[in-house]
């Protein structure tokens, strides 16, 4: 009698199997409870624009960031407000909030460069990134749209968050 040859289709399954069950308990009293409501610094709050930076290069907020942000009137930029970040790396008040709050192309512009210095971060001259701008839209004005950006003097990302 030959036995039947086990291939890697033919265990993947039988292991995903094996595996789900012996996991299956241990997963089930440890899951999360699912997420019911909202977290409590956003109830209650109208749609607004917020934004968060966040130094993965020191592991820290990124306090002090200068940034502007603008907004596209046809090709060109009009600026809305200057501001820097506060010591959590977000801004003490909604960037645009209320009637501000309008569908339209905006730009936040980044000063990274600027940021490092003033930390004394070692950087090339001339940096590999001095000015980031971060361009996104707002397309119904009844959404929050946060957007948390992370960065370090070679690479940033940002994702929308609410």
């Amino acid at each position: 009698m030959t036995s039947p040859t086990l291939t890697r289709r033919a265990f993947l399954p039988a292991g995903l199997a094996l595996g789900s069950i012996a996991a299956g308990s241990a997963v089930a009293q440890n899951a999360p409870a699912a997420l019911t409501t909202a977290p409590v610094s956003q109830l209650n709050l109208s749609p607004r624009l917020t934004m968060h930076a966040i130094d993965t290069h020191n592991g820290s907020p990124g306090a002090g960031m200068k940034v502007q942000l603008s907004k596209y009137d046809g090709d060109d930029l009009r600026v809305l407000r200057r501001f820097e970040t506060n010591k959590g790396g977000r801004t003490d008040e909604p960037l645009l909030v209320d009637q501000s709050y309008q569908p339209g192309r905006y730009e936040l512009l980044l000063q990274f460069e600027d940021y490092f210095a003033a930390r004394g971060t070692q950087l090339p001259k001339p940096n590999f990134l001095s000015q980031v701008p971060v361009r996104f839209r707002i397309t119904n004005p009844a959404e929050r749209i946060h957007l948390a950006i992370l960065f370090t003097p070679w690479g940033y990302s940002y994702y929308r968050g609410s």
